[in-house]
C-alpha cells in the first residue's frame, strides 16, 4: 500500500505543472511580459484562466492620396442616361427575364410530367408505404406550384419592362 503511494506522488512529480503566467491587459490586447505590461500602464488580471484566441487582424484602408478619375460618369439626382443607353438596357434586360420564362416553363412543364394530375406512379417501397407516395405526392404539389408561380412573376415582369401591356415575344401564352 505505501508502495503504491510512493509510486503515485513520484508520478505526480514527473508530470509538469500546468500554472499559467501572469496575464496583463491592455485595453483590449492581452500578454504575459511583464516589462511591456509595466511601459505601456496594464492592469494585471486575477483569478481563473485565461484563454485568448487570435483572430484575423483588421485590414487597413488607406486613403488615396489624390482623387482618381472616375471612367463612368458620376451617377446623382439630377443626371439622366443616355436614351440609347438606356434602350440597351432595357433590352438586355428583357432578353434575360425572355431566358428565364423559358427555363421557368421548361421547369413547369417537368413539375406537370412529374405530378401526372396528383396520381404519379408509385416507385420501388412506395407500393407497400402508402405514406411515403402521399408524402411524395404532396412535394410534387408543391414544386408544381412553385413553378407556376415563378412562370407567372416573370410574365409579370415582362409586361411591366415591355412597356404599355403588350407583352414581349413569347410572354403572352
Amino acid at each position: 500500500m505505501i508502495r503504491g503511494l510512493v509510486a503515485c506522488l513520484a508520478g505526480l512529480c514527473l508530470v509538469p505543472a500546468q500554472a499559467q503566467e501572469r496575464i496583463y491587459r491592455c485595453g483590449n490586447e492581452y500578454t504575459n511580459n511583464a516589462e511591456v505590461a509595466k511601459s505601456r500602464g496594464c492592469k494585471l488580471m486575477e483569478g481563473g484562466n485565461i484563454t485568448v484566441i487570435q483572430g484575423p487582424a483588421p485590414q487597413r484602408t488607406v486613403a488615396p492620396s489624390a482623387p482618381r478619375p472616375s471612367t463612368a460618369p458620376a451617377r446623382n439626382g439630377n443626371t439622366r442616361t443616355d436614351s440609347a443607353e438606356q434602350r440597351a438596357r432595357d433590352s438586355d434586360a428583357r432578353a434575360i427575364l425572355e431566358t428565364e420564362l423559358r427555363r421557368a416553363e421548361e421547369r413547369l412543364a417537368e413539375a406537370k410530367k412529374a405530378y401526372a394530375n396528383g396520381e404519379p406512379e408509385k416507385q420501388g417501397i412506395e407500393s407497400r408505404n402508402y405514406q411515403r407516395y402521399l408524402d411524395r405526392v404532396a412535394e410534387l404539389k408543391a414544386a408544381l406550384a412553385r413553378a407556376e408561380s415563378d412562370v407567372t412573376s416573370i410574365r409579370n415582369e415582362l409586361n411591366r419592362h415591355s412597356g404599355a401591356g403588350a407583352p414581349a415575344g413569347n410572354a403572352a401564352k
